[in-house]
């Protein structure tokens, strides 16, 4: 049986997560930033339902990308505070995923606005 306390708890632990990255994470600010922008594309011209599912999918998996980042970088330097290869390693993979949502993303919304654009 679900509990309700318990239930709540657990959304104000991810609230407290999102509301951190947003406020402490530039890189966070700047992806949703640009979603804001999308999403804003996304009503001007009146983008289709499969063209909002594609959309929001990549938003998400930008965003999702960019936490998952952020709680490796943030584990990283809780364990390891002095300058370590592997720490770096680490680090490094982590926005590496980043960067690769983030092109993935980019792809998607050249497919799905380009052709508003040139019309």
């Amino acid at each position: 049986m679900i509990k309700a306390k318990r239930l709540v708890k657990s959304f104000s632990h991810a609230l407290r997560g999102l509301n951190h990255t947003l406020f402490f994470h530039q890189n966070l600010r700047i992806h949703t930033l640009v979603a804001a922008l999308v999403i804003f594309l996304g009503f001007l011209f009146k983008i289709t339902a499969l063209e909002w599912a594609v959309v929001s999918a990549a938003i998400f998996f930008v965003l999702v990308a960019e936490m998952v980042n952020t709680s490796i970088e943030e584990i990283v330097d809780l364990v390891r505070k002095e300058h370590h290869s592997q720490a770096r390693i680490a680090k490094d993979v982590a926005a590496g995923m980043v960067l690769l949502a983030a092109i993935f993303s980019l792809v998607i919304g050249l497919i799905v606005f380009l052709p508003y654009f040139l019309k």
